[in-house]
């Protein structure tokens, strides 16, 4: 029953913080979009796909999902908010390299992604009108805190893309196409 509530609790679309006002309650409404897309093309794609690739040298489906999530641990770093120890996620590359190649099942992805977008919200949470523009380091560039919620869900985007692709291309629809 506890499990069931848990993973009730992490399928819901996660709200913006009431500090979230203006552009970042943008910021967190587009991220919640591309959450949920992601999060049904994974539980909407056959286990038996999730080694599939496209060519050699690209990610599986199953990387590419585990790269979303490593990601969605690794960008809050560089915005201050540590990935939580079980995800063995650091600054260092390496440690998110070993994430995304784990062979793990489909419902642990899933599982998986909406952790990983749960502690993106909280660590977007960080990040409000009033310090927008904070320079930081990200990815050893200077980043003003905008321009890195910016980059972020791009990011995001380009991944729901590459998704898209690769569900289509193993006879996949995306849920949302259907209606």
């Amino acid at each position: 029953m506890r499990t069931r509530l848990l993973a009730l609790a992490l399928s819901i679309t996660f709200a913006a913080p009431l500090a979230a006002q203006g552009w970042m309650a943008d910021m967190h409404r587009d991220v919640n979009d591309v959450q949920k897309k992601m999060i049904d093309l994974a539980k909407a794609m056959p286990e038996n796909t999730f080694d599939w690739r496209p060519s050699a040298g690209t990610r599986s489906v199953r990387e590419a999902l585990l790269h979303v999530a490593s990601d969605n641990y690794l960008i809050p770093i560089m915005m201050g908010k540590p990935a939580p120890a079980s995800t063995g996620i650091t600054s260092d590359f390496a440690t998110v390299a070993k994430y995304e190649k784990r062979a793990i099942p489909k419902a642990q992805i899933v599982a998986e992604l909406e952790a990983s977008f749960v502690h993106l919200h909280q660590a977007m949470g960080l990040t409000t009108d009033a310090n927008a523009a904070e320079v930081t380091d990200f990815f050893g560039q200077k980043y003003t805190r905008s321009r890195a919620m910016v980059a972020t869900v791009t990011h995001l985007h380009e991944h729901l893309g590459q998704m898209i692709a690769y569900a289509r291309s193993n006879n996949v629809t995306p849920p949302w196409s259907k209606q």
